[in-house]
Protein backbone atom coordinates (compact mmCIF):
# COMPACT_ATOMS: atom_id res chain seq x y z
CA UNK A 1 0.00 0.00 0.00
CA UNK A 2 1.54 3.25 -0.91
CA UNK A 3 2.65 5.89 1.80
CA UNK A 4 -0.22 8.94 2.76
CA UNK A 5 0.85 12.04 2.08
CA UNK A 6 3.24 13.63 4.17
CA UNK A 7 2.06 17.29 5.21
CA UNK A 8 4.06 20.41 4.01
CA UNK A 9 4.68 21.31 7.59
CA UNK A 10 5.47 18.78 9.34
CA UNK A 11 4.82 19.75 12.92
CA UNK A 12 1.17 20.67 11.95
CA UNK A 13 -0.99 17.65 11.91
CA UNK A 14 -4.82 17.69 10.32
CA UNK A 15 -7.41 17.24 12.99
CA UNK A 16 -11.08 16.81 12.09
CA UNK A 17 -13.34 18.08 14.67
CA UNK A 18 -16.87 17.10 15.60
CA UNK A 19 -17.57 20.14 13.63
CA UNK A 20 -15.57 18.64 10.54
CA UNK A 21 -16.88 15.61 10.67
CA UNK A 22 -20.28 16.51 10.63
CA UNK A 23 -19.39 18.62 7.55
CA UNK A 24 -17.66 16.41 5.37
CA UNK A 25 -20.49 13.26 6.44
CA UNK A 26 -23.39 16.29 5.10
CA UNK A 27 -21.08 16.69 1.97
CA UNK A 28 -21.32 13.51 0.84
CA UNK A 29 -24.32 12.03 2.52
CA UNK A 30 -24.35 9.82 5.58
CA UNK A 31 -25.32 6.86 3.95
CA UNK A 32 -22.86 7.15 1.08
CA UNK A 33 -20.15 7.31 3.64
CA UNK A 34 -21.16 4.15 5.17
CA UNK A 35 -20.95 2.80 1.89
CA UNK A 36 -17.65 4.13 1.28
CA UNK A 37 -16.48 2.94 4.40
CA UNK A 38 -17.97 -0.06 3.62
CA UNK A 39 -15.99 -0.82 0.32
CA UNK A 40 -12.44 0.60 2.30
CA UNK A 41 -13.10 -2.09 4.93
CA UNK A 42 -13.57 -4.82 2.74
CA UNK A 43 -10.23 -4.01 0.59
CA UNK A 44 -8.50 -4.21 4.17
CA UNK A 45 -10.01 -7.40 5.37
CA UNK A 46 -9.04 -9.00 1.43
CA UNK A 47 -5.37 -8.17 2.69
CA UNK A 48 -6.08 -9.50 6.60
CA UNK A 49 -2.59 -11.53 6.89
CA UNK A 50 -0.60 -7.84 6.87
CA UNK A 51 -2.23 -6.50 9.86
CA UNK A 52 -0.57 -6.47 13.21
CA UNK A 53 -3.90 -7.92 15.46
CA UNK A 54 -4.38 -8.18 19.13
CA UNK A 55 -7.22 -7.66 21.16
CA UNK A 56 -8.30 -4.39 22.63
CA UNK A 57 -6.69 -3.10 25.52
CA UNK A 58 -8.93 -2.53 28.59
CA UNK A 59 -9.13 -0.95 31.52
CA UNK A 60 -12.54 -1.84 33.08
CA UNK A 61 -14.64 -0.50 35.96
CA UNK A 62 -17.80 -1.00 37.37
CA UNK A 63 -19.29 2.04 35.64
CA UNK A 64 -17.45 0.91 32.26
CA UNK A 65 -14.49 0.29 30.05
CA UNK A 66 -11.91 2.57 28.76
CA UNK A 67 -10.30 0.63 25.53
CA UNK A 68 -7.37 1.70 23.39
CA UNK A 69 -7.46 -0.08 19.63
CA UNK A 70 -4.29 -0.44 17.88
CA UNK A 71 -3.22 -1.79 14.46
CA UNK A 72 -0.69 -1.65 11.45
CA UNK A 73 -0.22 -2.40 8.26
CA UNK A 74 3.42 -2.17 8.11
CA UNK A 75 2.88 1.14 6.01
CA UNK A 76 0.40 3.45 8.28
CA UNK A 77 -0.42 3.12 11.86
CA UNK A 78 -3.56 3.67 13.50
CA UNK A 79 -5.48 3.58 17.03
CA UNK A 80 -8.69 4.55 18.41
CA UNK A 81 -9.52 5.43 21.81
CA UNK A 82 -12.65 4.23 23.11
CA UNK A 83 -15.41 4.13 25.98
CA UNK A 84 -18.25 2.77 26.79
CA UNK A 85 -19.95 3.86 29.36
CA UNK A 86 -23.81 2.76 29.75
CA UNK A 87 -25.02 4.95 32.79
CA UNK A 88 -24.14 7.94 30.85
CA UNK A 89 -27.13 7.96 28.82
CA UNK A 90 -28.95 8.72 32.05
CA UNK A 91 -26.69 11.46 33.09
CA UNK A 92 -26.82 13.02 29.23
CA UNK A 93 -23.96 11.62 27.84
CA UNK A 94 -22.88 9.67 24.78
CA UNK A 95 -22.91 5.79 26.09
CA UNK A 96 -19.50 5.66 23.76
CA UNK A 97 -16.94 8.36 22.96
CA UNK A 98 -13.94 7.87 20.59
CA UNK A 99 -11.16 9.48 19.15
CA UNK A 100 -8.04 8.30 16.51
CA UNK A 101 -5.08 8.80 14.64
CA UNK A 102 -2.99 7.92 12.22
CA UNK A 103 0.58 7.98 11.38
CA UNK A 104 3.11 7.26 8.97
CA UNK A 105 5.37 4.35 9.89
CA UNK A 106 8.54 5.12 8.18
CA UNK A 107 8.74 8.36 10.67
CA UNK A 108 6.63 7.68 13.24
CA UNK A 109 4.77 11.56 12.67
CA UNK A 110 1.04 11.31 12.72
CA UNK A 111 -0.72 12.22 9.82
CA UNK A 112 -4.81 12.59 11.37
CA UNK A 113 -6.37 13.14 14.61
CA UNK A 114 -9.88 12.85 14.33
CA UNK A 115 -13.29 12.53 16.22
CA UNK A 116 -14.59 9.07 16.21
CA UNK A 117 -17.64 9.31 17.82
CA UNK A 118 -19.43 10.50 15.05
CA UNK A 119 -17.15 8.40 13.00
CA UNK A 120 -17.29 4.95 14.76
CA UNK A 121 -21.23 5.05 14.50
CA UNK A 122 -20.54 4.98 10.63
CA UNK A 123 -17.75 2.86 10.94
CA UNK A 124 -20.47 0.25 13.03
CA UNK A 125 -23.14 0.13 10.19
CA UNK A 126 -20.23 -0.02 7.76
CA UNK A 127 -19.09 -3.58 9.02
CA UNK A 128 -22.53 -4.54 9.75
CA UNK A 129 -23.05 -4.08 5.50
CA UNK A 130 -19.89 -5.57 5.09
CA UNK A 131 -20.97 -8.96 7.09
CA UNK A 132 -24.26 -8.37 5.38
CA UNK A 133 -23.17 -9.16 1.52
CA UNK A 134 -21.77 -12.29 2.02
CA UNK A 135 -24.17 -13.59 5.04
CA UNK A 136 -27.59 -12.42 4.63
CA UNK A 137 -30.77 -14.07 2.32
CA UNK A 138 -30.47 -13.24 -1.00
CA UNK A 139 -32.88 -10.10 -2.03
CA UNK A 140 -32.99 -9.45 1.81
CA UNK A 141 -36.09 -6.32 2.28
CA UNK A 142 -36.90 -5.97 5.70
CA UNK A 143 -35.14 -5.81 8.70
CA UNK A 144 -35.60 -5.49 12.44
CA UNK A 145 -33.72 -3.32 15.04
CA UNK A 146 -34.04 -3.95 18.56
CA UNK A 147 -32.45 -1.40 20.24
CA UNK A 148 -32.92 1.84 18.51
CA UNK A 149 -30.32 4.42 20.67
CA UNK A 150 -27.69 6.34 19.07
CA UNK A 151 -26.27 3.18 16.55
CA UNK A 152 -29.66 2.91 15.13
CA UNK A 153 -30.21 5.22 12.41
CA UNK A 154 -26.91 4.19 10.98
CA UNK A 155 -27.62 1.08 10.85
CA UNK A 156 -30.75 1.49 8.87
CA UNK A 157 -29.70 3.79 6.06
CA UNK A 158 -26.50 1.81 5.97
CA UNK A 159 -28.54 -1.31 4.68
CA UNK A 160 -31.04 0.77 2.56
CA UNK A 161 -27.54 2.25 0.71
CA UNK A 162 -25.93 -1.28 0.29
CA UNK A 163 -28.42 -3.79 1.05
CA UNK A 164 -31.28 -3.21 -0.65
CA UNK A 165 -33.46 -2.87 2.60
CA UNK A 166 -36.44 -1.33 1.95
CA UNK A 167 -38.74 -2.10 5.46
CA UNK A 168 -37.08 -1.64 8.75
CA UNK A 169 -39.29 -2.28 12.21
CA UNK A 170 -38.45 -0.86 15.23
CA UNK A 171 -38.63 -1.96 18.68
CA UNK A 172 -36.87 -0.71 21.95
CA UNK A 173 -38.10 -1.14 26.02
CA UNK A 174 -38.08 3.05 25.49
CA UNK A 175 -40.83 3.86 23.39
CA UNK A 176 -39.44 7.61 23.26
CA UNK A 177 -36.09 6.41 21.37
CA UNK A 178 -38.74 4.53 18.53
CA UNK A 179 -40.10 7.48 17.99
CA UNK A 180 -36.38 9.26 17.56
CA UNK A 181 -35.57 7.20 15.09
CA UNK A 182 -38.47 6.65 13.33
CA UNK A 183 -38.41 10.65 13.25
CA UNK A 184 -34.93 10.90 11.96
CA UNK A 185 -36.07 8.56 8.99
CA UNK A 186 -38.72 9.74 7.86
CA UNK A 187 -36.93 11.17 4.76
CA UNK A 188 -34.38 7.92 4.21
CA UNK A 189 -36.85 5.99 1.82
CA UNK A 190 -37.49 3.40 4.17
CA UNK A 191 -40.63 1.68 5.20
CA UNK A 192 -40.09 2.34 9.35
CA UNK A 193 -42.18 0.56 11.39
CA UNK A 194 -42.43 1.31 15.08
CA UNK A 195 -43.44 -2.36 16.73
CA UNK A 196 -44.41 -2.44 20.62
CA UNK A 197 -42.86 -5.83 21.65
CA UNK A 198 -39.34 -7.61 20.43
CA UNK A 199 -41.25 -10.22 18.96
CA UNK A 200 -43.89 -7.82 16.46
CA UNK A 201 -40.42 -6.36 15.59
CA UNK A 202 -38.99 -9.84 14.62
CA UNK A 203 -41.61 -11.14 12.26
CA UNK A 204 -41.56 -11.18 8.81
CA UNK A 205 -37.56 -9.57 9.02
CA UNK A 206 -35.09 -10.89 6.77
CA UNK A 207 -32.49 -9.74 9.03
CA UNK A 208 -32.54 -8.71 13.04
CA UNK A 209 -29.93 -6.70 14.45
CA UNK A 210 -29.70 -6.10 17.90
CA UNK A 211 -27.94 -3.12 19.35
CA UNK A 212 -29.36 -2.54 22.99
CA UNK A 213 -26.66 -0.83 25.35
CA UNK A 214 -26.96 -2.45 28.76
CA UNK A 215 -24.00 -3.77 30.07
CA UNK A 216 -25.83 -7.11 31.59
CA UNK A 217 -26.39 -10.87 30.37
CA UNK A 218 -29.71 -10.05 28.71
CA UNK A 219 -31.74 -11.76 26.37
CA UNK A 220 -32.86 -9.83 23.55
CA UNK A 221 -33.61 -12.73 21.08
CA UNK A 222 -35.09 -16.09 22.41
CA UNK A 223 -34.99 -18.94 20.46
CA UNK A 224 -38.65 -18.99 19.21
CA UNK A 225 -38.31 -15.73 17.85
CA UNK A 226 -35.21 -16.64 15.35
CA UNK A 227 -36.38 -18.84 12.29
CA UNK A 228 -34.44 -20.83 9.69
CA UNK A 229 -32.94 -18.30 6.92
CA UNK A 230 -32.29 -15.32 9.00
CA UNK A 231 -29.72 -13.28 9.07
CA UNK A 232 -28.47 -12.13 12.52
CA UNK A 233 -26.67 -8.58 12.73
CA UNK A 234 -25.43 -8.85 16.67
CA UNK A 235 -23.83 -5.91 17.33
CA UNK A 236 -24.87 -4.94 21.30
CA UNK A 237 -22.73 -7.38 23.10
CA UNK A 238 -19.29 -6.38 22.94
CA UNK A 239 -17.70 -6.47 26.43
CA UNK A 240 -17.10 -8.89 29.32
CA UNK A 241 -20.22 -9.93 30.87
CA UNK A 242 -22.65 -8.26 27.90
CA UNK A 243 -24.42 -10.41 25.39
CA UNK A 244 -28.19 -10.28 23.71
CA UNK A 245 -28.45 -13.54 22.21
CA UNK A 246 -29.80 -16.41 23.88
CA UNK A 247 -27.43 -19.47 23.79
CA UNK A 248 -29.98 -21.70 22.21
CA UNK A 249 -29.56 -19.53 19.19
CA UNK A 250 -25.80 -19.62 19.13
CA UNK A 251 -25.71 -23.41 19.33
CA UNK A 252 -28.08 -23.64 15.87
CA UNK A 253 -26.60 -20.75 13.95
CA UNK A 254 -23.22 -20.66 11.73
CA UNK A 255 -21.24 -17.88 13.55
CA UNK A 256 -18.80 -15.60 12.06
CA UNK A 257 -16.50 -13.31 13.81
CA UNK A 258 -13.78 -10.14 13.26
CA UNK A 259 -10.69 -11.70 15.04
CA UNK A 260 -11.69 -14.49 17.73
CA UNK A 261 -9.01 -14.08 20.52
CA UNK A 262 -11.48 -10.43 21.41
CA UNK A 263 -14.82 -12.15 20.04
CA UNK A 264 -14.67 -14.88 22.64
CA UNK A 265 -13.68 -12.11 25.21
CA UNK A 266 -16.13 -9.73 24.60
CA UNK A 267 -18.95 -10.94 22.10
CA UNK A 268 -22.27 -13.39 22.21
CA UNK A 269 -19.41 -16.42 22.01
CA UNK A 270 -18.80 -15.62 25.69
CA UNK A 271 -21.59 -18.07 26.07
CA UNK A 272 -19.71 -20.99 24.12
CA UNK A 273 -17.05 -23.41 24.94
CA UNK A 274 -13.57 -21.95 23.60
CA UNK A 275 -13.76 -23.91 21.20
CA UNK A 276 -16.89 -23.86 19.49
CA UNK A 277 -16.26 -23.29 16.39
CA UNK A 278 -16.56 -19.89 14.40
CA UNK A 279 -15.57 -18.66 11.14
CA UNK A 280 -13.30 -15.57 10.28
CA UNK A 281 -15.16 -13.20 8.33
CA UNK A 282 -12.11 -11.75 6.49
CA UNK A 283 -11.71 -15.62 5.70
CA UNK A 284 -14.91 -15.69 3.43
CA UNK A 285 -14.36 -12.30 2.09
CA UNK A 286 -11.02 -13.43 0.96
CA UNK A 287 -12.53 -16.38 -0.81
CA UNK A 288 -11.40 -19.55 1.19
CA UNK A 289 -14.51 -20.02 3.46
CA UNK A 290 -18.11 -20.35 2.71
CA UNK A 291 -20.27 -17.64 3.80
CA UNK A 292 -24.15 -18.14 3.80
CA UNK A 293 -24.40 -21.68 1.88
CA UNK A 294 -28.40 -21.91 1.91
CA UNK A 295 -31.82 -20.39 2.25
CA UNK A 296 -32.66 -22.43 5.04
CA UNK A 297 -29.61 -21.20 6.75
CA UNK A 298 -29.36 -19.11 10.09
CA UNK A 299 -25.95 -16.90 10.03
CA UNK A 300 -24.92 -14.64 13.06
CA UNK A 301 -22.49 -12.13 12.63
CA UNK A 302 -21.14 -11.60 16.41
CA UNK A 303 -19.55 -7.86 15.77
CA UNK A 304 -17.61 -6.29 18.73
CA UNK A 305 -16.01 -3.97 16.34
CA UNK A 306 -12.18 -4.17 15.46
CA UNK A 307 -9.05 -2.18 15.48
CA UNK A 308 -8.99 -2.60 11.27
CA UNK A 309 -12.32 -1.28 10.71
CA UNK A 310 -11.26 1.79 12.53
CA UNK A 311 -8.20 2.25 10.21
CA UNK A 312 -10.17 1.70 7.62
CA UNK A 313 -12.49 4.58 8.52
CA UNK A 314 -9.95 6.69 9.19
CA UNK A 315 -8.60 6.20 6.37
CA UNK A 316 -11.79 6.39 4.19
CA UNK A 317 -11.64 10.39 6.02
CA UNK A 318 -8.28 11.07 5.30
CA UNK A 319 -8.89 10.47 1.27
CA UNK A 320 -12.05 12.26 1.41
CA UNK A 321 -10.88 15.49 3.38
CA UNK A 322 -11.47 18.72 1.94
CA UNK A 323 -9.41 21.97 3.04
CA UNK A 324 -12.07 23.39 5.33
CA UNK A 325 -13.29 20.11 6.70
CA UNK A 326 -10.06 20.16 8.94
CA UNK A 327 -8.06 22.27 11.39
CA UNK A 328 -3.71 22.05 11.52
CA UNK A 329 -3.44 21.29 14.95
CA UNK A 330 0.66 22.14 16.07
CA UNK A 331 0.90 19.40 18.51
CA UNK A 332 4.22 17.92 16.88
CA UNK A 333 7.76 19.84 18.50
CA UNK A 334 9.80 19.83 15.22
CA UNK A 335 12.98 22.43 15.69
CA UNK A 336 15.03 23.28 12.86
CA UNK A 337 18.27 20.89 14.48
CA UNK A 338 16.58 17.33 15.54
CA UNK A 339 19.09 17.97 18.26
CA UNK A 340 18.43 20.90 19.88
CA UNK A 341 14.88 20.59 21.57
CA UNK A 342 16.13 22.57 24.45
CA UNK A 343 17.06 25.49 22.08
CA UNK A 344 13.64 25.68 20.74
CA UNK A 345 11.98 25.81 23.77
CA UNK A 346 14.67 28.15 24.88
CA UNK A 347 14.42 30.92 21.98
CA UNK A 348 10.76 31.07 22.55
CA UNK A 349 10.70 31.97 26.67
CA UNK A 350 9.63 35.61 26.99
CA UNK A 351 11.84 38.31 27.09
CA UNK A 352 12.67 39.56 30.65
Amino acid sequence: MQLPPQPSRLAMVPFVSVEHMMKLVNRIGPAEVIAGIADTIEYDYRRWPEFDKTPRVPSHSKEGVIELMPTSDGVTYGFKYVNGHPANMARGYQTVTAFGLLARVDTGYPILLSEMTILTALRTAAMSVVAARHLAPENAKTMAVIGNGAQCEFQCLGFHKVIGIDIVRLYDIDPAATEKAARNLAQSGLTVVSCKTPEEAVTGADIITTCTADKQLATILTDNMVGAGQHINAIGGDCPGKTEIHRDILMRSDIFVEYPPQTRIEGEIQQLAPDHPVTELWQVIAGEKQGRASDRQTTLFDSVGFATEDFSALRYVHAQLKPHEFQDLDMIADPDDPRDLFGMLKRAAPVV
